[in-house]
């Protein structure tokens, strides 16, 4: 179980090995955990000092946060990127992002993990998913042969120069062209240096039974459905961290459209309810941290 930062006084932003080291004991642990869907600095914040052991940063998330926009794949890796750094230099909260496709061929992937790297992040999963949706797809969902998706994983590990940062290939496979082709994924991809495989879409336990003992490595699960959703049996499937949902990002847009039209309605700021008070958001905002060092630089 990894043992959270909590606002550290001091640090040097830059150096983001403690980070990756406390990501790798939990993947080599033998426990399962949930992390926390973080979306910007606050959000990381909050989580880091509610003790979460590992932040989760999605690209449908980022794609709302920077653009307002769907997870139709428009997000640069430019934009995700400095999303992350903002989020990696707010706190020493471990940080697991989705990057995707890696936002091309396996040259972009190999490209997409140097600057996640240089971001911060503390490991990052690049997909199999043929993405973004091809002509008259009909929005079917497609994956990239086994040997295309291979070649994405190999570009990903020889990207890496820190090798404590976590790479985990991701599938779909499970609920897209099945349970055999996703154990001939995993065995494909667990010998190209990955860290880790990261599964979409597990419904049963049969299936995660019969990927576990085909799994060689620490495995992570989204979108998993709530019948294999308890932590003692995940941890004894060889899983580590499981995906709940990103219902926080969305807990944070109802409140803003209720405050927002609560005011345009004629409610007076004082009868708003759920609002954050003072001390919370200069807790948050580390308002003690910037009067040390008004006093230490300014007066």
């Amino acid at each position: 179980m990894i043992t959270p930062v909590t606002n550290p006084p001091e640090r040097n932003i830059m150096h983001w090995q403690d980070r990756r080291e406390r990501f790798r004991t939990q993947l080599n642990s033998d426990s399962c955990v949930y992390p926390a869907s973080v979306y910007d600095p606050i959000s990381a914040r909050i989580a880091e000092e509610l003790g979460f052991e590992v932040g989760m940063f999605a690209g449908s998330i980022a794609s709302l946060t920077v653009l307002g926009d769907p997870d139709h794949i428009v997000l640069t890796l430019s934009e995700f990127a400095e999303q992350a750094y903002r989020i990696c230099r707010a706190g020493e909260l471990p940080l697991l992002v989705d990057a995707d496709h890696g936002y091309g061929n396996a040259l972009n992937v190999k490209r997409t993990v140097e600057e996640l790297e240089t971001a911060g992040v503390a490991a990052l999963s690049i997909e199999d998913t043929e993405l973004p949706r091809s002509y008259a797809s009909g929005g079917k969902t497609s994956l990239i042969s086994i040997e295309e998706g291979t070649g994405k994983m190999r570009a990903a590990v020889a990207g890496r120069q820190d090798p404590n940062l976590v790479i985990a290939a991701r599938t779909s496979a499970v609920k897209v062209t099945g349970l055999e082709d996703t154990i001939a994924r995993i065995e494909a991809y667990q010998d190209t240096g990955v860290d880790a495989i990261f599964l979409i879409g597990i419904s049963e336990k049969q299936q995660l039974d019969a990927i576990s003992k085909a799994c060689k490595l620490p495995i992570i699960l989204g979108g998993a459905r709530a019948a294999v959703k308890n932590l003692d049996y995940l941890s004894s499937m060889g899983v580590r961290i499981c995906l709940q949902g990103h219902q926080p990002i969305m807990a944070a847009i109802q409140a803003t459209y209720t405050t927002l039209k609560a005011l345009h309605q004629g409610i007076k700021p004082s009868d708003l309810e759920g609002v954050a008070d003072s001390e919370l958001v200069k807790r948050l905002s580390r308002v003690d941290d910037y009067e040390r060092w008004i006093n230490d630089f300014l007066e």
